[in-house]
């Protein structure tokens, strides 16, 4: 069975309730798990779909999950910046340890990741960034070279994304990934829009090693599209507030854990 033809039986298998739940899928189509779960995310770039606690639902034209072409979900960077703050920046710090002169890195647009910027002078590095924050951030250092991917500018976020689907990245591979995450629970790292969904998911298949930067807080949220699972965080940066059962959820899933201090 093609692929086209599993993503039609997924969306007819939602009928009237738009709803429908993994058990159902694997019950009713010729395909193992991980192939559902890669259909299940095609949709979801697309905007066509999201995934949500055990299972998928659709996107109505007129559903709030529906993203608007001008703005995106979740809370403005503006607003953001302010929450946590020292806690990001000690997160910040500890990150740009991790880098090495004259690498190449990729860096997620998010007011943790921005945190790396001050320290990343005299590295001599080569950065792609979807943030034009993390742009005006490392201007001043001379020897940073700065890549940006094509796409359109989200003011809010002052982010620039491309449309599901779409590859606009440079082609660039890097041995580090620096991203952040709305939420970090057992169904991995989560954002509120599919459309920042699908641009992490290009620079995730582009890097060697995903390193997430998240204040502990986001432990405590639990709702979003899925970005990836927890097995493909290589290292996460946290605070120390981070709670016992946070923790465990980390190590138990074969995350190097580094608390910032």
């Amino acid at each position: 069975m093609h692929a086209e033809e599993r993503e039609r039986l997924i969306l007819d298998a939602m009928g009237q309730s738009g709803f429908v739940s993994y058990r159902d899928l694997e019950g009713s189509l010729d395909a193992s798990p991980a192939t559902i779960r890669r259909d299940l995310t095609r949709l979801e770039e697309r905007g066509r779909i999201l995934r949500v606690h055990g299972g998928a639902k659709l996107v109505a034209a007129d559903s709030p999950d529906k993203t608007d072409p001008g703005s995106l979900a979740g809370t403005p960077f503006s607003l953001s910046l302010a929450q946590n703050l020292a806690r990001k920046q000690a997160i910040g710090k500890m990150a740009a340890s991790l880098c090495r002169p004259g690498e190449g890195i990729m860096i997620d647009g998010g007011t943790t990741t921005l945190q790396m910027c001050p320290h990343l002078a005299g590295l001599n590095l080569q950065v792609l960034t979807n943030s034009l924050h993390i742009v005006d951030a490392l201007l001043p250092q001379a020897s940073t070279r700065i890549l940006l991917p094509s796409g359109s500018v989200f003011r809010e976020q002052n982010i620039i994304l491309a449309p599901a689907g779409e590859d606009s990245m440079p082609a660039f591979h890097a041995p580090k990934l620096f991203m952040g995450s709305a939420a970090v629970g057992s169904r991995g790292v989560m954002q509120p829009d599919v459309i920042l969904v699908a641009a992490e998911r290009r620079l995730i298949d582009r890097a060697e090693e995903v390193i997430l930067l998240v204040d502990s807080s986001k432990f405590r949220r639990s709702s979003g599209a899925i970005v990836c699972g927890l097995a493909e965080v290589d290292v996460l940066i946290t605070d120390a507030d981070i709670d016992e059962a946070s923790r465990e959820l980390v190590r138990s899933a074969g995350i190097r854990l580094m608390i910032a201090a």
